[in-house]
């Protein structure tokens, strides 16, 4: 994914702030919620989150940019920085302290007295693993049934099917395709 947005420092001047303080209310609500209280708070706070599981706490920029497919489950500690959209595929699985980032700042020393910051969307496919404290980097894309381990630093696509580690993050095998008739049978 390509796709870069530039974010002009005269530009945040303008920027409403009243979705980012509902936003932060929202959040600091769901981080001292009750289980049973979540669910609402997760439909709340993301663009779209369906049977989704997420632990306590959470760290969240720009939430309704952020879709998260059927079942996801992310665990504690875990940080999505919106600025573009992010996308997250059904069944997948968040570890904790993992960092989802779609933003960064300009690495020229001119473009970054010109952009507060810049912000490439970021796609995790279905049925993805990604490790306790990985992070990953603005415009990646995971492919779908890949595994990022622990500690990885994500900075290239990930392949569907493939197992990466380390940083940064390098292909340490490819994976079986699963039979996708069979994947689901015990949690549709």
């Amino acid at each position: 994914m390509s796709e870069t947005t530039y974010y002009h420092f005269s530009a945040l001047e303008n920027i409403d702030p009243a979705p980012f303080i509902a936003e932060h209310m929202l959040l600091k609500q769901f981080n001292n919620s009750a289980p049973d209280e979540r669910p609402e708070l997760i439909q709340a706070l993301f663009a779209n989150a369906e049977q989704v599981t997420i632990y306590p706490p959470l760290y969240l920029s720009r939430g309704w940019e952020v879709e998260l497919g059927r079942k996801v489950m992310i665990n504690l500690g875990v940080s999505i920085l919106g600025g573009a959209p992010i996308k997250i595929g059904d069944h997948s699985l968040i570890g904790p302290h993992v960092q989802i980032i779609s933003i960064s700042h300009p690495v020229d020393p001119t473009e970054r007295q010109q952009y507060a910051f810049t912000a490439k969307p970021v796609n995790i496919g279905s049925n993805v693993w990604i490790g306790a404290g990985a992070i990953i980097c603005p415009g990646i894309s995971i492919g779908d049934h890949s595994v990022v381990g622990a500690g990885a630093v994500v900075t290239h696509d990930v392949p569907r099917c493939t197992l990466v580690a380390g940083n940064p993050a390098r292909i340490i095998r490819q994976l079986e395709e699963p039979d996708i008739t069979t994947l689901y049978l015990d949690c549709p």
